[in-house]
């Protein structure tokens, strides 16, 4: 049975890629983009599969305007996919307050809206698929990436709690942590406008590699992306809350959760003695 699908962010990368899959396999969509202008070829390529929209998450009357169409012009929504986003690169102490509340309100607040919309109808269609796509990122830290770590530490603690909130009305939910894909991310990302060159030591060389993802032939693929959320939104049986996609993303996060575990015993220590014989 054909899924209806809501994807933000489908100019390009991941998004895009998606919504090309989801399309081939018979799905139907509402797909957006700041600008629809940037859909047109996206749009051109499968009439009638894929509806362009335009939003600003940021807009909280754009974020209703493109549930609401995507709704009428689909009738229904079965699958959410909040991919949209945008980085920063700064250390905290370059990290302004509104450059702060910027990457909060593209990262938290705007697919926050959006679940808020979208919940009433699947719960009264009685099914839904909700996918937040977070990052390794929001698992562990990577210097300069402060801001951006903190929006996707935020969108995965509201998806747990969304998770359990959700299970009861067949509504599913589904947290997708990329590792390092071939995409514009790298090469879009914002600068803070503030500059401390002392930060130089420990942040220029992964400014450096995030520039150069796209070119990277280590980087992913965002086909191998799409089929895997295809995979993931077709699956009969119950599937984690979260999702590493990639093969680095599994090396990254093991790497993470070793030197939590190690943390957390120290940390145990200290606060409680050394374990008694």
């Amino acid at each position: 049975m054909a899924r209806r699908w809501l994807v933000t962010g489908c100019s390009s990368g991941l998004g895009q890629a998606l919504a090309v899959a989801a399309a081939r396999a018979g799905d139907e969509l509402a797909v957006t983009a700041r600008k629809t202008a940037d859909l047109s070829e996206l749009a051109a390529a499968w009439p009638g599969r894929i509806i362009p929209v335009p939003l600003e998450l940021r807009d909280a009357d754009s974020c209703a305007e493109a549930v609401r169409t995507a709704a009428d012009r689909l009738g229904g929504i079965d699958v959410l996919v909040n991919n949209a986003g945008a980085g920063l690169f700064g250390a905290v102490e370059e990290v302004s307050d509104t450059e702060l509340r910027d990457q909060l309100e593209t990262l938290v607040v705007g697919p926050w809206r959006l679940i808020r919309l979208v919940l009433p109808l699947m719960r009264a269609q009685g099914h839904g698929h909700i996918v937040n796509v977070s990052s390794v990122v929001g698992r562990m830290a990577f210097p300069g990436l402060a801001a951006y770590g903190a929006g996707k530490h935020a969108l995965e603690g509201m998806s747990q709690a969304l998770a359990v909130e959700a299970a009861p009305h067949d509504i599913r939910v589904t947290v997708l942590e990329p590792g390092m894909f071939a995409t514009r991310y790298g090469t879009a990302m914002a600068e803070a406008r503030a500059r401390v060159p002392a930060y130089d030591v420990t942040n220029r060389e992964m400014l450096e590699g995030a520039r150069g993802l796209a070119e990277n032939p280590e980087t992913g693929n965002p086909e191998d992306f799409a089929a895997r959320v295809l995979d993931i939104v077709g699956s009969d049986t119950d599937t984690p809350l979260r999702i590493p996609v990639g093969d680095d993303a599994y090396g990254y996060l093991d790497e993470a959760e070793q030197a939590y575990l190690a943390e957390f015993a120290a940390a145990r220590t200290i606060a409680q003695g050394p374990p008694r014989a």
